[in-house]
């Protein structure tokens, strides 16, 4: 996902299946893919940085055709193993979408807009793949909270304020919504929110995937395996709260944002305007 080949090694940083997780994160990849469904029903359906695919089985049963992909070989390797002939999966740069004019109804982005250069590259490509009325939908890790730790490798983090213009700008209608309430979690999560501030302040948070599983089972407890595939019923669903408009959140630790393109995109010089994906 950037303008040049570096170095990153984004499958340190990944959860992959068999990894040990803990039960909130778990669930929060169950919600988002969960609440995706609610949106891809009969749809052509991309979704970019797709990691090792957790969500591509269930999102499958309800699209017409899903497609998706992901910048790194190793990750993507790893959803190709997975799914062998069940969806065509293809290494891209999310700022740059293989993909003809006008031909998707949805595209997905979970937990990745922050690792991109240029956010809004990735949303011009939304708006040149979509059809009219297309959706796009973000999942990104609250950056409006006290204690929040950014990912290594990440360039830019997206509030809800910072998303509603981002997308306003290239003529998308936002909505934003708010997944896993901060007050709804264990005590020890409470507790530990102070000291998580001053250990990400201190430079000391660990860096990796597995440099983090010690602090998971401090502050988590039991931990569970991150399986290759999501199904229906693995927690039980209910619809992220919206949230108002124009001003930060600081209760939820999941920004989710639903972008629809409302305006008629015209079709320019050499554009093809093909649906090669019927819906």
């Amino acid at each position: 996902m950037a303008d040049k080949v570096t170095p990153v090694d984004y499958i340190e940083i990944t959860e992959t299946s068999g990894d040990a997780v803990s039960q909130e994160q778990f669930e929060r990849i169950c919600h988002r893919y969960y609440w995706a469904g609610t949106y891809c029903g009969g749809k052509a359906v991309l979704e970019a940085a797709c990691g090792t695919g957790q969500g591509l089985g269930y999102l499958s049963k309800r699209a017409k055709y899903l497609t998706a992909g992901d910048f790194s070989a190793d990750i993507l390797e790893i959803a190709k193993q997975h799914y062998q002939n069940r969806a065509p999966l293809s290494r891209f740069d999310a700022q740059s979408l293989p993909y003809p004019d006008h031909s998707l109804d949805v595209v997905i982005l979970f937990e990745a807009m922050y690792y991109l250069p240029s956010a809004e590259r990735f949303v011009a490509e939304c708006l040149r793949v979509l059809k009219q009325g297309g959706v796009v939908l973000i999942a990104t890790a609250n950056k409006d909270l006290f204690d929040f730790n950014p990912s290594p490798h990440s360039y830019r983090y997206f509030g809800v304020v910072e998303l509603e213009k981002l997308f306003s700008e290239q003529g998308f209608s936002a909505e934003c919504f708010g997944c896993t309430p901060v007050d709804a979690v264990s005590l020890r999560q409470r507790l530990f929110r102070p000291v998580k501030k001053l250990v990400v302040q201190a430079g000391l948070m660990p860096k990796t995937a597995s440099g983090k599983k010690f602090l998971k089972r401090l502050v988590f407890g039991q931990l569970v395996t991150m399986p290759a595939e999501i199904a229906e019923g693995m927690m039980a669903y209910h619809a992220p709260e919206k949230l108002p408009p124009g001003q930060p959140d600081r209760t939820h630790k999941v920004i989710y944002c639903a972008a629809r393109m409302e305006s008629k995109n015209e079709l320019g010089p050499g554009k093809s305007g093909g649906q090669v994906y019927e819906t």
